[in-house]
């Protein structure tokens, strides 16, 4: 009499999906005796035919033989392997050729094992089980990859605001106004052909471009009166002070976010700050954070100003093209209106 583990086992296995791939009926109907007690088993007769029942249901693990008419197994391996929904699907491959360059062929185009013909019940029930099992931990390896992974998002996500948030603490900005304009930056960097790793990158480093405010006098910051001419050189100093905190990070990230931090007061004229850069030696990340940074102050609302429309800004940013602005990045920020107007009213709901 089994035991109840056992019975349990064999519950869990039935629900296990094995599909037969073979042109041959006589080799279908053996596996079907082999597995079908302990598994749901579908068959195909041949790699169209396969394909097509994959796409409505996925099966868990797959035995495919390997010479078959108009589509072979390796064939249907890699058409598998090559999409990301089935690649983690487990193959088997059914063959009666046993020579290494066969084999060596079957392992590049994705296979996980063989069994080899003539079929027999305890080698084929030991592999399909032994490689089931497998499989399940590696689903459960990859989620919990993909949790600390999230989570490590999220914690970089916190303390990129929080870092961010210590350079407005003497300053009238909002978080929202750091995560809006980035969204602006990635929006134009993507626009303009980056890759998206690269706009993501941004996405994050660009809320980091004031950092250097946090070494600014509070009095400096605060002030209600214009700044006089030795206030102003102290003053421009944020980007300098932000490019010393953040170059000393070694992830690519914080690379980038020192090139932004140092460069966003640079002007398409020379007469930026704090190295007076022209044109396209100004790093392009620092030209994409410069323009998203005006164009969300322009129309965000201050205790001092109210906010302009976006028809305002645009011209205003219109008008500054060549001078400060780099002048090809301006025509694009403009030619993404609905992008733009869709990323405001986002975050105006938020705010």
């Amino acid at each position: 009499m089994a035991s109840t583990k056992e019975i349990v086992s064999r519950m869990a296995s039935k629900n296990k999906r094995v599909l037969i791939v073979d042109d041959v009926p006589r080799n279908i109907d053996l596996l079907k005796d082999i597995l079908s007690e302990q598994y749901h088993v579908q068959v195909a007769k041949s790699g169209l035919l396969a394909l097509n029942i994959i796409d409505r249901c996925l099966p868990d693990i797959i035995l495919l033989d390997i010479m078959m008419p108009d589509m072979n197994g390796f064939e249907v391996c890699e058409r598998l392997k090559s999409n990301p929904k089935t690649q983690d699907i487990p193959v088997i491959f059914l063959t009666a050729v046993t020579d290494p360059q066969h084999e060596q062929k079957g392992f590049d185009v994705g296979c996980v094992d063989f069994i080899t013909k003539p079929i027999t019940p305890l080698t084929t029930l030991a592999r399909v089980s032994t490689h089931l099992k497998l499989a399940e931990e590696n689903l459960r390896n990859k989620q919990i990859i993909d949790d600390r992974t999230r989570e490590l998002d999220e914690a970089l996500e916190s303390a990129i605001g929080m870092l961010g948030a210590v350079s407005q603490l003497n300053d009238t900005d909002t978080g929202v106004h750091m995560w809006r304009m980035a969204d602006y930056c990635a929006a134009l960097a993507r626009t303009i052909g980056w890759e998206e790793s690269q706009v993501e990158l941004l996405k994050l480093a660009a809320p980091m471009h004031d950092t250097g405010k946090v070494g600014i006098p509070h009095s400096i910051l605060k002030s209600p009166n214009k700044l006089t001419d030795d206030e102003w050189v102290i003053m421009r100093q944020h980007t300098v002070i932000g490019h010393e905190i953040l170059i000393r990070g070694e992830a690519p990230l914080f690379k980038l976010a020192a090139e932004v931090a140092l460069g966003h007061h640079e002007r398409w004229d020379g007469t930026g700050y704090p190295s007076g850069l022209i044109g396209e030696n100004i790093p392009q990340s620092a030209r994409i954070v410069a323009l998203a940074d005006v164009f969300d102050a322009l129309t965000m609302k201050r205790p001092y100003k109210k906010s302009w429309t976006i028809e305002e800004s645009f011209e205003h940013i219109q008008q500054a093209a060549s001078t400060h602005f780099d002048p090809e990045l301006v025509r694009t920020f403009l030619s993404i209106e609905d992008e733009l107007r869709s990323i405001k009213e986002k975050w105006d709901a938020v705010d």
